[in-house]
């Protein structure tokens, strides 16, 4: 019951309707008055609970009513917002005494769900409860509750990463400095994860953090493995030195270039700024858009040979040697973020000429 205004029976069904990513996006709760059908239309839950199947029978609305009055009945709005709160308060019932039908459902839903995170403001604190996601700990599904018993030693924040798949975020170079600390990090896969994430979220008192953006600081969370921390005390290149070698040689590619926080392994990795939107967000807006976005941040890592070698042919004065490092260093970074660089042949050329100098 909805109060005393109406009978409900609502269900999930055991998999996805075919048209569950309809852009129309029209829910199927049929209305009904005193056992009459009056419309399957009047979207009686939002559009993230489309997946909902069921029938609402009220008693007090009159038989004559009219779609267009429906949009304005005040009845009609309690009920949305009564039947709203009460399949999110089923759906936390359900995940938190039978986990495991919980999550065979958010195998089927989860993407749908979590359109509420953009759209729903009012009952975001309550979905992101409810979420479920892939993270680098394993295959199950975790919640943030979980995320967050879990915390390193001074970890403050929740770490995430958007992306195309997750094997590609598994390989993605960012995870560097976090895996080397045991810091677990979401792996978000879904289009929409790049529309919610874009707004400051937290749970528990612990912000969310995308590793495509801004800058990272792990240096207060211990390192889990000692031959890492052993690495971590081998000289760096000269940090402004290569830096402004880098810049120059990569001119107006780059909106700047700094010493990477993320990278243990590998010699490079493009981020966002903090003002701007994340990595995958940009990718999105740019097809949209069908223009470039703004340009990344190249971070550099200033223990790795490349960079080391990159420094050695600066202090030589071979400039070509410089333009070709710092372009290789853009263009890799490139490629690992699942992009294709802008003139693959001059790339091609140009790691055939390192390679040859290096023979």
């Amino acid at each position: 019951m909805v109060g005393l205004l109406c009978a409900v029976l609502l269900f999930a069904p055991s998999s996805p309707p075919f048209d569950l990513f309809d852009p129309a996006r029209k829910g199927h709760v049929k209305l009904y008055v005193r056992r009459v059908f009056i419309t399957d239309g009047a979207e009686l839950l939002p559009s993230y609970l489309r997946f909902m199947r069921g029938v609402v029978d009220s008693e007090d609305m009159p038989l004559n009513i009219s779609r267009e009055m429906l949009q304005n009945n005040p009845q009609v709005a309690q009920i949305r917002k009564a039947l709203t709160g009460r399949v999110i308060q089923e759906l936390e019932n359900l995940a938190g005494k039978e986990a495991e039908n919980y999550d065979k459902l958010w195998q089927s839903f989860g993407r749908v769900v979590k359109e509420g995170l953009y759209e729903d403001h009012e009952r975001r604190e309550k979905l992101l409860g409810l979420a479920r996601f892939t993270t680098t700990k394993g295959d199950a599904h975790r919640s943030l509750q979980q995320y967050v018993a879990d915390l390193r030693p001074n970890q403050t924040e929740i770490y995430y990463l958007v992306g195309e798949s997750i094997e590609r975020l598994k390989a993605n170079p960012k995870l560097e400095a976090a895996r080397a600390r045991g810091i677990e990090v979401l792996l978000l896969t879904d289009p929409v994860d790049a529309l919610w994430t874009s707004m400051a979220l937290e749970h528990e008192g612990k912000p969310l953090k995308s590793l495509s953006q801004g800058e990272v600081d792990f240096n207060l969370v211990p390192l889990e493995d000692q031959a890492k921390a052993d690495a971590e005390q081998k000289p760096a290149a000269d940090d402004a030195s290569i830096i402004a070698a880098v810049k120059t040689a990569l001119d107006e590619r780059i909106s700047d270039v700094r010493a990477s926080q993320r990278l243990t392994d590998s010699a490079s990795c493009l981020v966002a700024s903090k003002q701007g939107p994340d990595r995958e967000l940009e990718r999105l807006l740019a097809r949209h858009q069908k223009g470039a976005g703004s340009k990344p941040i190249l971070e550099v890592n200033m223990r790795h040979p490349i960079v080391l070698a990159l420094g050695k042919a600066k202090e030589a004065d071979h400039a070509d040697d410089v333009t070709d490092l710092a372009l290789l260093l853009f263009e890799q970074a490139q490629i690992l973020d699942g992009e294709v660089p802008d003139d693959p042949a001059a790339f091609t050329s140009r790691l055939n000429r390192l390679v040859v100098r290096g023979l």
